[in-house]
């Protein structure tokens, strides 16, 4: 693997602001103190989920998150306000030695959301996710994230159940449906990696 400042570069080259932490701890204490008094979505992410992120910054912000629906809410109801708040915040099941970012989706509310609609997007990626090129990136989104993804939803899928790759099955339970590949930072929105020295989410 290359070294992370490698990595670091090539995403600033990309466009992206990066900021680098060797610990969570610090990448979240950084995000409480930079997140106040805003509107903030969340995408379904093991990563936010195991830093606690959800519960930090709920405490000086509105958190809309799909995957915790409010009163008389949905996922989908929620998803569709969470696309209009302040910021958004989500990982990345990928992310390639040149600074491009991946992610794969079934329901399309986190890739919506992390190219428009936002004055700000936060990625929180872990230094595991990092892979040598494009090809190799896509190859671990879909056989290493995409199952232990649908193995924690606990979906009918063939790669929950067996856990060790893609079967590009045709299950109606099937979360995989749509690939962004982010060669570049989008230009309508401002954009930060948050990377992190330590094996985060899948």
């Amino acid at each position: 693997m290359a070294a992370v400042e490698n990595v670091i570069k090539a995403l600033e080259k990309n466009g992206y602001e990066v900021k680098f932490f060797s610990k969570g701890t610090e990448a979240v204490q950084y995000l409480v103190e930079k997140i106040q008094n805003q509107t903030v979505g969340f995408g379904g992410s093991g990563t936010l989920a195991q830093l606690g992120l959800h519960e930090k910054l709920a405490e000086k912000n509105v958190i809309l998150d799909a995957d915790y629906p409010g009163p008389g809410e949905t996922f989908r109801s929620t998803a569709r306000k969470s696309i209009q708040t302040d910021c958004y915040l989500l990982s990345a099941n990928g992310l390639s030695e040149d600074g491009i970012i991946v992610n794969l989706d079934g329901e399309g509310n986190r890739i919506a959301s992390s190219v428009y609609g936002h004055k700000k997007v936060y990625y929180v990626i872990g230094t595991n996710k990092i892979e040598k090129d494009l090809e190799r990136t896509i190859w671990r989104v879909r056989n290493v994230a995409a199952p232990k993804n649908a193995a924690l939803l606990k979906v009918k899928t063939p790669c929950a159940k067996k856990g060790d790759r893609c079967y590009d099955c045709d299950s109606p339970e099937r979360i995989c449906k749509g690939l962004l590949i982010n060669l570049k930072k989008i230009d309508s929105t401002e954009v930060e990696v948050i990377l992190v020295d330590e094996p985060l989410g899948f």
